[in-house]
């Protein structure tokens, strides 16, 4: 009798447990539910979800450990910083390197992220034997020309499908005043042909890639007018181009809300994409010219720095949303200020802070700021 007592009690006792398991069960998944529901779960992707994708600039470091897991959550779409640069990727006249340009074009695939393509002709990082013989002198513009042609179609077939948008010319334009087209050595032995050729070759190797001119100061008036000479040209003499990389390398100081809309305007006038592909926001002011570190250089990010910052990324996304049906794609220039290439241009050893995550990888306020909107 006594054992059928303590055998009640015992069955009654599993009972009240196992039901209050079960309601902290429930309770625990409205909670995550709800948790899920709620704007901590969410990145930047889905907060421009109706607007444009977010994307960031990234190196083979990038798509592993505690950074790859703030990627996937945060953004949409990735550019390699500098894997597909001629000189990264294409070191010898036989030979390419395509390891690290692979990877991210293979991870982007394994994660359903698009692929922005930078870039396929610039001035800088382009190895020396593009340009010269085995003799050391300057190559004829025909040569000069069939090797660009060769380097853009291998490189943008490799990747058809893959990559959907290229900057395919980047910085042709003179930062001086006087000057329009800048006196590089594809422009010493080309001219200005040589700028049409290279999206007339992206276009038979990929022509569904969209293709864009890409340029910082984009903003600034005698730049903004020398930009906008040149892709009217273009488009006159039906050149396939598909819009213009605003490179947006800003600062706490400028561009100007008028500025920047001007600029917008100008260049959709054209009928072209607007895509903001380099985004980052400086503390200090704008220099071109590298230069060694001051000793009243501060390299502190400073509650009015960050106040200042604050301010300028909230201008620049209204702008952007303002324009949203101009602006198809907005990509940010690196992951966080744990790295970013300011660090080391143009003052290298000064800190900068230009991102909104911080060195941890936590969302600064500059985050909170651009993502406190109403659709």
């Amino acid at each position: 009798m006594r054992h059928d007592k303590y055998l009640k009690m015992y069955e009654s006792a599993v009972k009240k447990l196992t039901l209050a398991v079960l309601i902290l069960g429930i309770f625990s998944s409205c909670k995550l539910a709800r948790e899920q529901g709620n704007s901590s779960f969410k990145g930047l992707k889905d907060y421009y979800r109706n607007y444009f994708p977010i994307g960031v600039a990234v190196s083979t470091k990038t798509l592993a450990g505690d950074e790859a897991n703030l990627l996937l959550k945060e953004f949409s779409s990735i550019t390699p910083e500098n894997a597909m640069k001629i000189e990264a990727i294409h070191p010898r006249e036989d030979y390419y390197f395509w390891k690290d340009a692979d990877s991210i074009v293979n991870f982007a695939q394994a994660n359903q992220l698009k692929v922005r393509g930078h870039n396929l002709c610039w001035h800088e990082q382009v190895p020396g034997w593009m340009f010269r013989d085995k003799a050391g002198q300057l190559v004829s513009k025909d040569i000069l020309l069939q090797r660009l042609k060769d380097h853009i179609t291998t490189v943008v077939k490799r990747y058809k499908g893959k990559i959907y948008a290229w900057d395919v010319v980047n910085e042709v334009i003179g930062d001086t005043d006087e000057e329009y087209i800048r006196n590089s050595l594809w422009f010493q032995i080309c001219g200005e042909e040589y700028i049409a050729k290279a999206f007339e070759y992206a276009h038979a190797a990929d022509p569904e890639a969209l293709l864009f001119y890409n340029d910082y100061n984009t903003e600034r008036p005698v730049k903004r007018d020398k930009i906008y000479r040149l892709l009217k040209k273009l488009i006159e003499q039906k050149v396939p181009i598909h819009g213009v990389g605003l490179q947006a390398h800003w600062s706490i100081y400028e561009p100007s809300e008028q500025e920047l809309r001007d600029a917008i305007e100008l260049y959709s006038s054209l009928g072209l994409q607007i895509h903001v592909t380099e985004l980052d926001m400086s503390v200090y002011p704008w220099e071109k010219n590298k230069r060694k570190k001051r000793s009243d250089d501060i390299d502190v990010l400073t509650p009015e720095l960050e106040s200042k910052q604050i301010a300028q990324y909230d201008k620049v996304f209204n702008i952007f949303r303002a324009y949203k049906k101009n602006i198809t794609s907005v990509t940010f220039w690196n992951v966080s200020d744990r790295y970013t290439w300011l660090d080391t241009y143009p003052v290298p050893g000064r800190k900068n802070y230009p991102l909104l995550f911080d060195q941890n990888l936590n969302r600064k306020k500059a985050y909170e700021k651009v993502t406190n909107f109403r659709d």
